[in-house]
């Protein structure tokens, strides 16, 4: 492997790694769930915004429609995704909204008649057998409310691949270092305005608090922008199939610190749903079209 692509297959893992935090720190936060993607988005946004201005950078710029549309998805996505960390376990929450990749590829097939292989619809049919697995095998002590919260999870798919098809869009016409600023930026207050509506705890009450909604904002960052580098560098079917450590690290990371464990059923169905991702992207990575680039990271 050539030093250029095992360097971005390492900023690759990293960023994974990094993502993997997402769902420990939204429960850190000591914030309502959609309080916290605020927060998330506040501390991003000066380093989004130095990134961006700084000597030699795209500049800031002007939002696109593309942009507010990213931004819209994006609120969405965080807001949903919360909500399903606080309800179900972090594994759960993880594995299910990484099936972004299947619902690209799907919308592709529906939009834009861009046929996907037997394969991928065989793949389809894996992934909908272990999210229930998922779903069902839950033992009730993995959040307040499993079922609800693995629905919101899977909901995710949906709306990160909206975001990520604006985000598509918005690169005929933007580098992707000013989408993240923009999309950030418009999106903090729509946040912050859900989050007043569902009447959420806004502050956090602790230093502590106070630091995982900073180190969100730092994840953000980080983790999104690696993968970013990292796509324009390396296969889109590489991608997808490195960033699906990401689920595994978040496991682990939620048995580590919340003590959450998986029943059996739980660990086929993840494992099914993991394997159906890639088995999609597999089918799909001779394609031109949407499922051929549908190796979206999770938000």
């Amino acid at each position: 492997m050539p030093a250029s692509r095992a360097s971005a297959l390492m900023v690759l893992i990293a960023s994974a790694c990094v993502l993997a935090f997402a769902p420990i720190l939204v429960r850190l936060t000591e914030t309502g769930p959609a309080a916290a993607g605020f927060w998330r988005f506040v501390f991003a946004l000066p380093l989004l915004l130095l990134l961006t201005a700084r000597p030699g950078a795209e500049g800031v710029g002007k939002p696109s429609k593309w942009m507010g549309l990213a931004a819209l998805f994006f609120v969405l996505d965080l807001s949903f995704w919360h909500y399903g960390i606080v309800m179900t376990s972090v594994a759960n929450a993880t594995v299910l909204c990484n099936l972004t990749p299947v619902v690209v590829t799907l919308f592709g097939w529906v939009a834009f008649r861009d046929r996907p292989r037997r394969l991928f619809v065989a793949a389809i049919g894996l992934a909908m057998g272990g999210a229930f697995a998922m779903s069902a095998g839950a033992d009730g002590n993995q959040g307040t409310n499993p079922p609800l919260g693995d629905l919101f999870s899977l909901s995710v798919a949906l709306w990160y691949a909206g975001y990520f098809l604006a985000v598509k869009a918005a690169r005929a016409t933007a580098g992707a270092m000013r989408i993240m600023l923009w999309s950030t930026a418009l999106g903090t207050p729509l946040l912050l305005a859900v989050a007043v509506v569902l009447g959420e705890d806004l502050w956090p009450a602790t230093a502590a608090g106070w630091s995982a909604c900073a180190a969100m904002g730092v994840m953000h960052v980080l983790g999104q922008g690696g993968v970013a580098w990292s796509l324009g560098r390396l296969p889109a079917s590489l991608t997808a199939v490195t960033i699906l450590i990401q689920p595994v690290v978040a496991s682990g990371l939620g048995w580590l610190i919340f003590h959450e464990t998986m029943t059996p059923v739980q660990m086929v169905g993840g494992a099914v749903v993991l394997a159906a991702v890639v088995l999609a992207q597999w089918s799909a990575r001779t394609k031109t079209g949407a499922g051929a680039e549908a190796a979206a990271p999770v938000p």
